[in-house]
């Protein structure tokens, strides 16, 4: 496996990624009904930019790239259910395993700290998953985090995006998966802002000739089969923001 340390920079987000088809999830022993694994919807369209949201994990999801988001590395902490997610709805603990345990590794050993908005790119063993570039963005602290941070994660992700020259990437938060209760809609919605923020200011770089990139032509938010509607109503506002 070929490992690339991309930046730690202080400068891309969304949603659990889960993978299993349920028709419900309990939480605290609420019913939540779900959506369908692989349901998609676009959004909408930003700046040429189709939105879209996927009942996915971030191991299964077919795409040039994919990013996903994990905090600094505590003794089982994706594995620990509660307040993890359980196994069978935990998108990043099946993106762990597709990769044989690399991810747990390397955040163990301090290979990747998970600092908040420290990246490393991982170009996965062809066969283990259905991206061809696994990006991972720090969080930082689990005790410090706030769903502002997720409008500059998501701004680092189109960063990264546009330097590896892709036209289109799918993007999982992962909070939900490492037990952080986060308010989906919000979460969802400066995803979207941090994008296309962003890739406006490599658009205004560009016509001063000073940026040249591929122009990306799709983002694919995952979310997992409980969330998917909520992080859609925060997608749509953050969408309708940019093109009043």
């Amino acid at each position: 496996m070929k490992i690339i340390n991309v930046k730690k920079a202080v400068r891309i987000g969304l949603f659990a990624s889960m993978l299993v088809v349920t028709p419900q999830i309990y939480f605290s022993q609420t019913k939540v009904q779900t959506t369908p694994a692989n349901t998609s919807k676009i959004w909408g369209k930003v700046d040429g930019i189709a939105i879209e949201g996927m009942v996915q994990g971030p191991s299964t999801e077919v795409t040039p790239l994919q990013i996903a988001c994990v905090f600094e590395y505590t003794e089982g902490d994706i594995f620990n259910s509660p307040p993890a997610l359980p196994e069978a709805v935990n998108g990043m603990v099946h993106l762990d395993k597709s990769l044989n345990g690399i991810i747990t590794e390397l955040r163990k050993s301090g290979k990747f700290a998970g600092h908040s908005l420290e990246t490393l790119l991982i170009t996965p063993p062809s066969g283990t998953i259905g991206a061809k570039k696994l990006l991972l963005i720090g969080l930082g602290d689990r005790n410090k985090f706030t769903p502002e941070l997720m409008q500059q994660v998501a701004s680092v992700g189109m960063e990264e995006a546009l330097r590896l020259g892709v036209t289109k990437y799918a993007f999982a938060t992962d909070l939900k998966d490492a037990g952080i209760d986060s308010p989906t809609a919000e979460v969802a919605g400066y995803g979207v802002t941090g994008a296309i923020n962003a890739y406006r200011t490599q658009a205004f770089l560009k016509g001063k000739k000073m940026s040249a990139y591929k122009p990306i032509e799709k983002i694919t938010l995952l979310a997992g089969p409980a969330f998917f509607t909520t992080a859609g109503e925060g997608i749509q506002k953050a969408i309708a923001a940019f093109n009043k």
